[in-house]
């Protein structure tokens, strides 16, 4: 495949799917099956970054070689999602940008500008800053990522 800019999810789809259908492997490609390899996929990952510590953006003290190998496992996470993702019927585009749209309204920016905490906290924080636990579990939301 040439290089060039501008893969959509659309595209990452059909190629997978494709090639799974050329090497007859759709039989394997259950949800849980493609959901463990995926999660094979972030540990190894996971395993790049292990021994690091805090790591900065772009990564400025990698050799092209550690880049490179990071770049495959990423690649391998991505495809194993929408490979997933395609076989359980979810279009991942619009259920990311439909999350996007959650996530902005639980995380108003007025709320949580420069804040790490989670929405709940914001919310139920009044401008004094003492928490309401009442609030707090009125709004908590135990399936929320």
């Amino acid at each position: 495949m040439a290089e060039r800019e501008g893969v959509n999810l659309e595209e990452l789809k059909k190629k997978m799917a494709e090639f799974a259908r050329e090497r007859d492997w759709d039989h394997f490609h259950s949800p849980r099956n493609l959901l463990l390899a995926l999660v094979g996929e972030v540990g190894e990952v996971s395993e790049i970054f292990q021994w690091r510590g805090e790591v900065q953006r772009g990564l400025p003290d990698w050799k092209d070689e550690e880049k490179q190998h990071l770049g495959e496992e990423l690649s391998d996470v991505l495809l194993y999602l929408v490979r997933l993702s395609d076989v359980c019927g979810i279009d991942l585009g619009k259920a990311a940008l439909a999350k996007l749209e959650m996530n902005a309204l639980k995380y108003q920016v007025k709320l949580c500008k420069g804040s790490s905490k989670k929405y709940t906290q914001l919310k139920a924080e009044d401008k004094d800053g003492n928490t309401s636990t009442d609030d707090a579990q009125r709004i908590s939301d135990p399936h929320d990522a």
